[in-house]
């Protein structure tokens, strides 16, 4: 089945694989369909298990690439690495003091970014769509990365971070549709929301990867520029979030385990 995507432009993949991780998402928000709450330890060790994927993802699949091609290059290992990281987690601190906000997983109404009017539902599904941001941009990085060299190997690590971050994306759309049921909305429209927050990232996604197929030069600062978006989010949002309740243990074992799961599958496949 890969072999067959070969002949596919990298462009064209990464809108593929985003819409991917945006059917994942909408297929976590289908649990409101079935589920009115979530009990908080199992909610906790979902958000660990996001953080832990996002994390490996960032090291794994981002971040040593990046390193690697800065090195192929010729130039100091650490610099296209460093300042894009920063950058990435520059920028989302800085959507993040402009876009309103809610953190989903807290019991209380804790609103960051700029004043707004907005219902907190609203509120609710900017969060999960400010997290969406980065995981569309890493997809879409992996896969504009294929210009520089369309192998079968490369191919494969792209699929990787599509894949992980899919799983990722399925407890986070239920951390959106199932707090909006609970917020007073119906279950078809708390899903309807709940599967919209993942649609920047085919977006991000494009951006990401047209950017760098174009522009090659721009790929060992855009791996890490997306690794530090995400590593900004589980820092700020998702790790705080898991760790709500009496046990956190259990977003601690989470994340343990999505960080080996993406390790093994980028170390064993990509």
């Amino acid at each position: 089945m890969l072999d067959s995507l070969m002949v596919w432009h990298p462009v064209a993949l990464a809108l593929l694989a985003t819409g991917f991780t945006w059917f994942c998402t909408a297929f976590g928000a289908g649990f409101v369909f079935f589920f009115r709450t979530v009990p908080r330890p199992v909610f906790n060790a979902m958000l660990g298990f996001a953080s832990g994927i996002m994390i490996a993802a960032s090291f794994w699949s981002l971040l040593l690439p990046s390193i690697a091609l800065s090195e192929r290059a010729g130039n100091p290992a650490w610099l296209h690495s460093s300042f894009g990281f920063l950058s990435g987690g520059l920028t989302l601190y800085v959507l993040h003091k402009l876009l309103p906000h809610l953190h989903v997983g807290l019991e209380e109404n804790h609103l960051e970014g700029g004043k707004s009017s907005f219902q907190r539902s609203l509120l609710l599904v900017l969060a999960i769509t400010l997290h969406n941001i980065p995981e569309g941009l890493a997809v879409g990085v992996a896969f504009g990365a294929l210009g520089d060299g369309f192998t079968y190997e490369a191919l494969m690590a792209a699929v990787v971070v599509a894949f992980g971050i899919g799983i990722q994306n399925i407890p986070e759309g239920a951390a959106v549709s199932i707090p909006l049921l609970r917020e007073g909305f119906s279950a078809r429209k708390s899903f309807w929301y709940g599967q919209l927050s993942g649609f920047v990232e085919p977006i991000g996604g494009l951006l990401g990867a047209t950017l760098v197929f174009y522009v090659e030069s721009l790929l060992p600062f855009a791996l890490s520029f997306a690794a530090g978006a995400m590593i900004f989010v589980v820092v700020e949002e998702l790790i705080p979030e898991s760790h709500t309740g009496k046990e956190t243990e259990m977003s601690t074992l989470g994340a343990m385990f999505g960080f080996v799961l993406m390790m093994a599958l980028d170390v064993g496949l990509g």
